[in-house]
This record gives C-alpha cells, structure tokens and sequence, in this order.
C-alpha cells in the first residue's frame, strides 16, 4: 500500500464515536543514547499497525533524528515546511513498513515555541486533520536530560524510559527519572529493558531501579512494561535498513514486540483521558 492510499484511508473513515478512547500518546525515552530506542520506537509502530491499529511516529530525536534512516526512506519535506505555510501536514507524512506514517521533525519543532497565536491555530488545524483518525501516537524522543527531552516528556500523558542492563544506562536512566519528578512533578514511568539476555536479567535491572528510586524518590511510580531479548537478527535487520519484525517475524524480538503491542492494545485507556494528540500539541504550542 503506497503513502496516498494509505492517507485516504485514515481520512475516508468515518469520525471517531464518543465511545471511542482518544489517541494516545505515547513518549519512548531514555536517559543514555544507543538504547535502541528507535529501534523500538519503529517495530513496535510496525507491530501495532499489523494488529489494525493506525499508528503515527513522531521523529523528535533533533540532534540525531534518524527514523527515516533506519527504514532507508528520504522525506522530502518536514515540520519546518508546515510551519512556513509550504505545506500541510499530509504533504509531508511518509510511509513506514507494514502501513504506519512518520511525521518527520526535523528543526521546525524548535519553532513552535516562537509561532505567533494565528500560526499555532493554523498548525493545531492542521494537527487536527490526522490526530482525529489515529489511535497511537509513539514520540521518539532524544537521550539524555535536555531540554528538548524534558519538553516531550512533559506534553505526553504517558512515557516509557527504555534501559538496557549496562550499569551506567541504569545511571541515565534514574537522572532522567529524577529530573522529570522533581523538577515537573511528573510521578509515573513505565520501564522497558532492551538487550536483556532473558526476563530474569531484564527484572533484575528493573529491581536495581526500582530500589534507588523507592529510596531517594518515594513519591513516583515505576511500572514495569517488559524486556526486548538481545537477538542477533536485529543488527542484521538495521544492516539492511529493514525491521527485525518485518524480516524476521518469528525471531525472539519480533514475537516480544507483538507481545508488547497486543498488551498495549488490551489496556484501553480511559475514555477521560487527557493523554491524547490535541492535548499533546496544545501542552508544546502553549495554548492549554
């Protein structure tokens, strides 16, 4: 299905029923770079997307964003060309495997914070013309402690710190943990360990967290949503700018991310929830 289909599609459907649970928005994070979180951030959108769930990858890594290099796509157009009134924000989405849609970033994120309130109306007209007929937003955000990093954080309702069980990725991981609580109050974490050897690994590295945290920041909440096996079919996927679970679906990795999709799915978020795309793009434009 090429990008044109695939964009009629989501516009042809009908409006989403009351009873429908919004969008959400999910924020994939970590406080250490190479985690794989990228890696995650798009099998987990292919995996998702598979299950006939219409799924929107936002690339707001801005130092490195390298979603479309990893999928070996070249997006002609970003962000920045939305915001100059060149393009609208269908113009610019581009295809991923398996039917999900990138939105790339690019700088023009770091130009919200400078629109004036006519171009942010334009733009969240813009957002509203696709936010209204997905259901999963997944934010690839960048590593580290930066603003940047801070900013998505605190506009997505739900995130998910990603470590692997190397010492100082537990280490980055609990700054970032630390800075978001006390610094913005933010009191919930989902844990995903990447590269783990086997569960028992994976929930070893989420109990040493677990115990600093309970320890020096007794107020937060630190979930834990799972594990991604090291595999060495995903090195050799990433080689071939191609997914792990589009090349290799019965590989260890590609079934523990179908295993966190469906889990994903079965939660149904609260029909109340705030944690939706307008919310996001309204938390990051200032207009709450």
């Amino acid at each position: 299905m090429n990008q044109a289909s695939t964009l009629q599609k989501m516009m042809d459907r009908a409006d989403r029923p009351t009873t429908t649970p919004p969008p959400r928005v999910i924020c994939i994070t970590s406080g250490k770079g190479g985690v794989g979180k990228t890696n995650i951030v798009t099998n987990l959108a292919y995996a998702l997307s598979k299950r006939g769930q219409r799924v929107l990858v936002l690339d707001a890594d801005l130092n490195l964003a390298n979603v479309d290099v990893l999928l070996g796509l070249t997006p002609r157009y970003n962000l920045h060309h939305v915001l100059l009134g060149e393009k609208g924000l269908t113009d610019i989405l581009v295809e991923g495997p398996g039917g999900f849609l990138i939105l790339p970033a690019s700088s023009g994120i770091m130009e919200l914070a400078s629109l004036t309130e006519s171009q942010k109306l334009y733009f969240m007209g813009e957002m509203e013309t696709v936010g209204d007929r997905i259901d999963i937003m997944l934010v690839d955000t960048g590593a580290g402690i930066n603003d940047n990093v801070v900013y998505f954080n605190l506009a997505a309702q739900e995130r998910v710190i990603v470590l692997t069980p190397e010492p100082t990725s537990l280490t980055d991981a609990y700054a970032l943990i630390k800075v978001l609580s006390s610094r913005h109050d933010v009191k919930r974490f989902r844990i995903l360990v990447n590269n783990a050897d086997s569960e028992k690994e994976s929930l070893a590295v989420f109990r040493k967290l677990s115990i600093v945290a309970d320890r020096f920041l007794s107020t937060i909440s630190l979930d834990y949503l799972g594990y991604i096996p090291y595999d060495r079919n995903l090195p050799k996927a990433v080689r071939g700018q191609r997914l792990v679970c589009e090349l290799f679906p019965d590989a260890a990795a590609s079934r523990m991310f179908a295993t966190l999709s469906d889990q994903l799915i079965a939660e149904k978020p609260s029909l109340k929830s705030d944690g939706n795309i307008k919310f996001f793009w309204q938390e990051l434009l200032d207009l709450s």
